[in-house]
């Protein structure tokens, strides 16, 4: 379909080419994509810094979340959920299941399959962190008007949606060498937030 001329250069005579990179859109990338990654990268460190000194890693926390927000899950749809590739995911899982946190149930409708379920102290330890991790956004989120607060929140939303398909279509064991265990210091780079940051899908 042919692209219709902008109001401002229909009125300079002069029409845009369809393809042709539009030179506002790509400053205004360039300045989102260093905001973006400016809040992302402040937002690792804080989840590094809270989580870590509650005896788990910032990955297991983030499968604490997935677990306690969605129940049992397979270790198929927990890997997709915090995308990683499965032999990752399953080392999380071990860590959580060692330090008690984390439980692997038969599964009830595949009897060669196991579930895994969030622990009544997990989900103790997960409601910990995400309260603290909370209050600290509600203070942020405070020296705004309610109206700019849910714009914000919509406009995340959108980038998260439009963001996860590029996500998905990575392969771990192909391109993105991911770490061994999901220890602190030692697991892949965190998808994003707690505190309810992650879109429910």
């Amino acid at each position: 379909m042919q692209r219709l001329a902008s109001p401002a250069s229909r009125a300079s005579g002069h029409s845009e080419t369809p393809g042709r990179p539009d030179g506002s859109l790509d400053a205004d990338a360039l300045t989102l994509h260093r905001a973006l990654s400016e809040l992302v990268r402040m937002f690792q460190f804080r989840d590094r810094d809270r989580i870590c000194c509650h005896d788990i890693s910032v990955t297991q926390c983030y499968a604490l979340e997935a677990l306690a927000a969605r129940g049992e899950l397979t270790l198929n749809e927990l890997s997709a959920e915090l995308y990683l590739d499965k032999s990752t995911a399953s080392r999380v899982v071990d860590a959580l299941v060692a330090k008690g946190y984390a439980e692997r149930r038969p599964h009830p409708q595949d009897g060669r399959a196991l579930q895994l379920a969030v622990t009544r102290a997990g989900r103790r330890l997960y409601t910990n962190i995400d309260a603290g991790l909370l209050a600290e956004v509600r203070e942020l989120a405070a020296g705004f008007p309610p109206e700019v607060r849910r714009s914000m929140a919509d406009m995340l939303r959108g980038l998260l949606r439009a963001a996860a398909p590029r996500l998905t279509g990575c392969a771990p064991d192909s391109c993105c060498e991911t770490s061994a265990d999901g220890d602190a210091g030692q697991e892949p780079a965190p998808v994003a937030s707690v505190a309810g940051s992650r879109s429910r899908r």
